[in-house]
């Protein structure tokens, strides 16, 4: 079954399951659209169905802050109600407030 309709929403504070690293979500895609090299890079074992939505997050860790693209079901809310330092922030969005950032453009 395909599943289109995104469980999470654009300026939202998701963490990653597996993974230490949390982001902010900048844009959805309703279904995996990325490279075929970087579906096939995943071990097989932990590789994400395409027939789910995928998430372009503005990603930190301890180490760096970077974009990711991770599956809606390898994502959770992040409960810590800290924010994001990714430094491309203020490109996109507002200032953090209530758990989220606000977008501060108009979308078509």
């Amino acid at each position: 079954m395909l599943k289109t309709q995104a469980k999470y929403h654009l300026g939202q504070v998701l963490r990653h399951r597996k993974h230490p690293f949390r982001g902010v979500v900048f844009d959805v895609d309703a279904m995996f659209a990325n490279t075929e090299e970087w579906y096939e890079a995943i071990p097989e074992d932990s590789r994400p169905s395409r027939d789910q939505p995928f998430y372009h997050l503005l990603a930190e860790n301890e180490q760096s802050y970077y974009v990711a693209y991770v599956s809606e079901q390898n994502l959770v809310p992040d409960e810590t109600g800290e924010p994001v330092d990714h430094p491309d922030l203020a490109d996109l969005f507002g200032d953090f407030e209530d758990g989220r950032y606000p977008l501060q453009f108009q979308l078509n």
